[in-house]
This record gives C-alpha cells, sequence and structure tokens, in this order.
C-alpha cells in the first residue's frame, strides 16, 4: 500500500527557530515548509522589503491557520502560515500547493503578498466548512444586502460601524441594526410580481424605535454595462473599507453566510431597476409574533406592494439614526 508522505514528514522538530526546506518551484519570493519548536506545520513566504502596511490593510483570518507577518533579517519579511491542529495537515498541504502555483503569477514582493492573502480570502469559507453553493434566491438577497452595505459606507458612517451594522449573515430577525433603527432588506426578480415575501414572523416587529423593509427590484441583465455580480459587488464593497479590522469582519460574515467567490458567482449580472423604501408603524399590514393566535408559529406570508404603496418613505429617513 502506498503511503502518503506529507512536506513536514521529512522536516524534524527544532529545538529554536524554525527548520525549513526551500520547495523546488520557482517563485519570485522564495516558500519553505516548516516546522517550529511545538512540532506545528508552516508554509513560509520570503519578502523583500517592509510590506507592514499592506499587510495589516488587507489582513484576514482563516479558522485552522495563523497568519503572521515577521521580520526574516535585513529588510527582509516572512509570511508565516501555521496549522492549528495536525488533523487538518492533508486540507492545509492542498491549500499550501495551489497557493504555490499562484504565485508564479508574482513579479514581485509586493504581488507576491497581495496573490497569497488573496488566496487565503478564497480558501478561508471552505476551512470554515462551506463548500455548498447558494441558491438563486441566496445569490440575489445577498447581493441585495451588500448593496444596502455599500449604500451605507457611503454614509458619513465609520467601516466598522456599517459592517457590524450587518446582520443577515447571522441569521437575525433584522439585516440591519444601527442605534434604535431597524433595516429588513429585501429582493424581488425583475419578472416578479408584485409581491415580496416575509419569512417569519418577527421580520417586521422590532423593540428599536424605528422599523424600516426596503425592496431593491433587481433584472438579470447581463450584457448591460451598469449590471454587477454577486462577486463584484462584494469586491466593490471590499474597496470602500477603510481597515483591517472592518475587512476581517466583513470576511467573517461572508463566510457565516456560505459565500465563496467562486466563478460560478459571476453570474447572473443585475441591475437595479427600483428600489423603495417602508416605514413600518402601528397600520403597517403585517402578522407579527406579538399578535399571533397561541400555538401559531414559523409563520411566512406574501405582502402585495401596491397595498403598502401609502407606507412609502424617503430613503433619508433610515439614514437620520446613524
Amino acid at each position: 500500500m502506498m503511503i502518503n508522505i506529507s512536506p513536514w514528514d521529512e522536516i524534524n522538530i527544532p529545538e529554536k527557530d524554525f527548520n525549513v526546506r526551500q520547495i523546488s518551484e520557482r517563485t519570485v519570493a522564495p516558500c519553505y515548509w516548516a516546522r517550529d519548536p511545538r512540532g506545528n506545520c508552516l508554509f513560509i513566504i520570503e519578502l523583500e522589503g517592509d510590506h507592514t502596511l499592506q499587510f495589516r490593510k488587507d489582513f484576514i483570518t482563516v479558522n485552522g491557520i495563523n497568519i503572521d507577518l515577521r521580520s526574516g533579517g535585513h529588510e527582509q519579511q516572512r509570511i508565516i502560515l501555521s496549522l492549528e491542529k495536525q488533523v487538518d495537515r492533508d486540507i492545509f498541504e492542498a491549500l499550501c500547493k495551489a497557493l504555490i502555483v499562484s504565485l508564479r503569477n508574482a513579479t514581485d514582493s509586493a504581488s507576491s503578498l497581495a496573490i497569497s492573502l488573496s488566496h487565503l480570502r478564497r480558501w478561508k469559507a471552505f476551512l470554515a466548512g462551506h463548500s455548498q453553493q447558494l441558491s438563486v434566491e441566496e445569490v440575489r438577497g445577498l447581493f441585495a444586502e451588500i448593496t444596502f452595505l455599500s449604500e451605507l459606507l457611503d454614509q458619513d458612517i465609520a467601516s466598522n460601524d456599517a459592517v457590524a451594522s450587518w446582520l443577515g449573515a447571522e441569521r437575525s430577525h433584522h439585516d440591519f441594526i444601527f442605534g434604535n433603527t431597524s433595516i429588513e432588506v429585501k429582493s424581488i426578480s425583475g419578472i416578479e410580481r408584485g409581491v415580496v415575501c416575509i419569512s417569519s414572523e418577527d421580520q417586521l416587529e422590532s423593540v428599536n424605535d424605528f422599523l424600516f423593509l426596503r425592496i431593491y427590484r433587481l433584472s438579470a441583465q447581463t450584457k448591460s454595462p451598469a449590471a454587477k455580480s454577486l462577486n463584484e459587488a462584494i469586491n466593490i464593497t471590499y474597496i470602500k473599507l477603510k481597515d483591517a479590522e472592518a475587512i476581517d469582519a466583513f470576511d467573517k460574515k461572508l463566510a457565516a453566510y456560505g459565500y465563496v467567490p467562486i466563478p460560478q458567482y459571476d453570474l447572473p449580472r443585475f441591475v437595479i431597476s427600483e428600489v423603495n423604501t417602508y416605514k413600518i408603524d402601528n397600520d403597517f399590514p403585517r402578522l407579527i409574533r406579538s399578535q399571533l393566535p397561541a400555538g401559531v408559529t414559523n409563520v411566512s406570508y406574501y405582502l402585495k406592494l401596491e397595498n403598502i404603496a401609502s407606507h412609502k418613505c424617503d430613503e433619508r429617513l433610515i439614514f437620520k439614526g446613524i
């Protein structure tokens, strides 16, 4: 029977620092398999120059892997990936080997860092245990929520606060909460009838002072220059985030949603053909938990948009609570 030997099997555990073995692949940034005194499996990428600011700006966390940037000597730094649990060594090895292939495209140390972090971002959700592709409805729903988050970032609000307000990935009763304002975000297709689905008796009830329903009508128009895919919408949002902490929090929420930046999400491409905001008050037609008969639960229902037209409001009311 053939025994699968990993790159770390041939590296002795050192008493201090690292024992390393350079990979044979030719990359502009030298790469090494390594082990530390605790016996951890490491992957090291050697960079020329100081890349601390860029590393902090684009830093991410990946479940099961420690990611660090350390001084490597005179005018050198090292990206060090360290596996936390030996049981995941086969997955870690696959990640590192795929990263080596990606690093063939790097032209200098700066691009090696960018490629490495981008590669880790793509693996993040997989390592977190998400492998199923989002449904069409989930893609559309996430697109709408990301659109509203992007709109929040265009307001005078800190990146950390905007990302923290997004609770849709956590399956909260409301998609966004900031201050005393709750927002429920919905999407409908361009060809859909004039109805929107309310999926629980909690979605249109809030303990906060203000509750709004924001509905995006999304039309799939692949050839339109104004159209955006889910991947494009998320990339635009990344650009608007101003610091590593907000980026990391955003990454974690996307992973919780089950999103991985795979090519399948390059389509469909959506055009936002209509946006309407409704203020939920006592006269708004809805089914809520506090008014359901005893024994009735897990309620979902549809609202006719024509019947709630009188509750439309200026979208600026939403952002007054920021």
